[in-house]
């Protein structure tokens, strides 16, 4: 995997994944390592909701970044999840935007496909421009390995879109899809199960 501090992370126990950012941030070498690592801390800040906490580790990662075009990167994402997280996903949009090219500029792929796939969440309520920036995403994909990843997350996120309005068969065509792409990586096999439940979800639906 392109990110190399996603291994730290475990979104069901925050406090041990915390821990682990925090020894990694000890180790860090430069201050644009720092910089990464404290843009994750202030991730884990934003999951708690704890947003002024967020900010202000995202000031400190700033202050570090330098040149770093992961670092910025990494700093957009989470200025940009935060405010989504607390109810400003319009104000989120640019961010996500600045994250997804500055990545590609900086072929830092797999960065550039969680900006897509966050960038289709932050237009949601726009089905066009969502299912335009999962396309974008999707494309990215199949052209460069390190974004395959988010295929998985684009389609749920675009089926889940359509079952909430109560298209179902357009939901599950976009979760079995989901479905085949995350049976591409058997170690991730909670992704899989979750894909499973979404088809099996859609299904029942038209039953």
């Amino acid at each position: 995997m392109a990110d190399r501090l996603r291994p730290l992370w475990d979104f069901y126990d925050l406090d041990a994944t915390e821990q682990r950012l925090r020894l990694q941030l000890e180790d860090e070498r430069d201050d644009a390592g720092r910089a990464e690592v404290l843009s994750q801390l202030a991730r884990v800040q934003g999951l708690r909701d704890d947003f002024d906490a967020c900010d202000r580790l995202l000031e400190q990662a700033d202050a570090l970044a330098g040149s770093s075009a992961v670092a910025k990167v990494r700093i957009d994402l989470e200025r940009g999840r935060k405010l989504r997280s607390s109810g400003d996903p319009q104000g989120a949009l640019p961010l996500f935007e600045a994250a997804f090219a500055g990545s590609c500029d900086a072929g830092e792929h797999y960065f550039a496909g969680d900006a897509a796939h966050m960038c289709a969440l932050a237009v949601s309520e726009d089905r066009a421009a969502m299912e335009d920036w999962t396309q974008r995403g999707l494309d990215l994909g199949e052209r460069e390995p390190a974004a395959a990843y988010w295929a998985g997350p684009l389609l749920n996120n675009l089926g889940w879109a359509y079952f909430d309005t109560g298209e179902h068969e357009q939901a599950l065509e976009l979760f079995e899809r989901a479905l085949e792409v995350r049976k591409r990586d058997p170690d991730n096999q909670d992704a899989i199960a979750f894909a499973e439940e979404a088809v099996q979800t859609a299904r029942q639906a038209l039953d």
